[in-house]
């Protein structure tokens, strides 16, 4: 089938940039958030980073005008009933998204392909909550999504025939570059990316290093654009928590276990450059290393 409308739920931070970039490569795009004061909110971002890509020269006046006038922001499920394809980018939490997922099964035309944008849940489990496992598959985009151009598209053992080839070339019409994985939680980036990341914070707990020079052991002698501490603060602290616990339950395997300081981070707040403290203080620039969180 040919994709030519596009639906998202949820206009966070995910849901904002998938939208974006359907709507800016010419497909007319709805997002759905729960309430208005979401929905502007996100649409906001939206129009932020099209302003801020207008005053860096990347983008056109006219190319961000055409964007936001394919962009639709709604509160109402049955205003994606016409889509061709529906993203789901809410809260990275099972029942949340099954319960997106039953709300929107009653308004979707029988062709419509739901695609899931989680990072780690399940998609068989998510696939057969609904009336159409068939038609339901994993289409997971990386943060920020307007300038990441990796997808991975992760298929079931249900997933019809026809229906990963059509993502695959909608992710492609995006501008992204698509790689398939099957259901698997963590797919495969975070499937490499986790317990590296949870070996960062052990190497820090047992002494190994300080907390820069963790960071700059990797970005220098692997070429890591950022250490694996840095990004933690990035990605969040508490997502990458919740991330590695499915993962544990998952596989039951030591590497995918959160050592103790990530769980007394989260408890007290360290969650990163969204809480302005994570392994770096950022009440200052450049941020300072909090050195305290290794000692004995």
């Amino acid at each position: 089938m040919e994709i030519k409308k596009v639906g998202v739920l949820g206009c966070g931070l995910m849901g904002a940039g998938i939208a974006q970039v359907a709507a800016q490569t010419g497909y007319p795009t709805v997002v759905l958030e729960v309430n208005r004061e979401l929905l502007e909110a996100g649409l906001k971002r939206i129009d932020q980073f099209l302003a801020g890509g207008v005053a860096k020269g990347k983008v056109r006046p006219e190319d961000r005008q055409a964007t936001l006038s394919r962009l639709t922001g709604t509160t109402d499920y049955k205003a994606l009933g016409d889509c061709d394809i529906v993203i789901e980018a809410v809260v990275e939490n099972l029942a949340a998204k099954t319960e997106a997922f039953s709300r929107l099964e009653s308004t979707l035309k029988p062709a419509a392909i739901v695609a899931s944008n989680t990072s780690s849940l399940s998609i068989t489990e998510m696939a057969v909550s609904t009336k159409r496992p068939e038609r339901f598959i994993g289409l997971h985009f990386f943060n920020p999504v307007p300038l990441m151009k990796l997808v991975e598209v992760s298929r079931t053992i249900q997933t019809g025939p026809g229906v990963e080839e059509t993502v695959l070339g909608f992710a492609k019409s995006l501008g992204k570059v698509p790689i398939r994985t099957m259901d698997r939680t963590g797919f495969i980036v975070n499937r490499l990316l986790v317990p590296y990341i949870l070996d960062a914070i052990r190497a820090l707990e047992e002494g190994v290093g300080s907390i820069t020079d963790i960071d700059q052991g990797m970005k220098l002698g692997c070429g890591h654009p950022m250490g694996p501490l840095t990004l933690l603060d990035l990605v969040g602290i508490d997502t990458t928590y919740y991330i590695a616990n499915i993962m544990f339950d998952e596989f039951r395997e030591p590497r995918f276990a959160p050592p103790p300081l990530m769980k007394r981070m989260v408890l007290a707040g360290f969650n990163g450059r969204k809480t302005g403290k994570g392994f770096y203080d950022y009440s200052s620039e450049p941020p300072r290393p909090n050195d305290f969180l290794a000692q004995r």
